[in-house]
């Protein structure tokens, strides 16, 4: 798979659409009520497999809101589910998703938690907004652009520790 285009029909939003190209190492997320926001990795920068955008380098990342960039700042991806967090901070505001289960992330606003999210990383990606969470257009993009450009979820650590355990043992 190299590049798919999804149409998304988001419960606060309405219509977007969710383009993901592997190849490139982009996302683009658009829609009449949303900003357009484009995540997109450096050319030249050789992309890792298991990471939809092909990288958790935030010097090889940008991120754009409506052509304005924004700070984006994937963490490592370790043995705990927070190395998976991935940050953005722009106008003035911290946007955080963070993997809270095995399939699911959580998107925060300046701590505050708005939705939860999915995606296997092939540029499907479904919200589930929080009752009362109001969100804005700002954070109903990124969390698609997000979602769709580090895929969402992580196993426990206890999980990932028993399995390394058993690779040790034929």
């Amino acid at each position: 798979m190299t590049a798919t285009e999804t149409p998304v029909e988001d419960t606060v939003s309405g219509p977007l659409t969710v383009r993901l190209d592997t190849e490139r190492g982009e996302v683009v997320v658009e829609g009449e009520t949303v900003p357009r926001i484009v995540l997109r990795r450096a050319a030249g920068t050789e992309a890792e497999e298991h990471i939809p955008v092909g990288t958790r380098d935030g010097g090889r990342l940008t991120l754009t809101v409506d052509g304005e960039e924004a700070g984006v700042h994937p963490a490592k991806g370790r043995l705990t589910r927070r190395s998976y967090a991935v940050e953005v901070r722009y106008a003035g505001h911290v946007w955080r998703l963070v993997p809270d289960s095995i399939p699911d992330s959580r998107l925060l606003r300046d701590g505050r938690r708005l939705g939860e999210f999915s995606s296997e990383g092939n540029g499907e990606v479904a919200a589930d907004w929080r009752p009362g969470a109001t969100p804005e257009a700002v954070d109903v993009a990124l969390g698609y652009a997000l979602a769709a450009g580090f895929g969402t979820g992580a196993q426990p650590m206890w999980m990932l520790v028993a399995d390394a355990i058993g690779d040790l043992f034929p």
